[in-house]
């Protein structure tokens, strides 16, 4: 694995390449943080896209910028209720969906 773990414990999803994900072990971890990365990139996307800044949009849902600093940094674990606040604010859709898998884990 070419990629090192910052300070903090945390990988630098910008920084994964090819031959990181040829290692079974990293590939598992990185499917299974992969819809959080997504629902990140998405995030300040959309933020940005608005010219919002962290600042702007917390004070938007009333919020704190620290606080959207953590989760768009993957340091949060928001519930639905918040990233429904966050989309509103965005003016976006929040989905979220169950897909079937390829194959039967059980």
């Amino acid at each position: 694995m070419n990629i090192s773990k910052n300070k903090r414990n945390h990988l630098p999803y910008e920084g994964i390449t090819e031959e990181d994900l040829r290692d079974p072990e990293f590939r598992r971890e990185y499917e299974r943080l992969k819809p959080k990365f997504e629902m990140i990139e998405s995030l300040i996307e959309a933020r940005l896209i608005h010219n919002f800044t962290q600042e702007d949009l917390a004070e938007f849902i009333d919020s704190k910028q620290p606080v959207i600093s953590r989760l768009e940094s993957g340091k949060s674990n928001p519930t639905v209720g918040f990233l429904r606040k966050v989309a509103d604010a965005l003016n976006a859709d929040l989905r979220i969906e169950f897909i079937p898998r390829q194959t039967a884990s059980h």
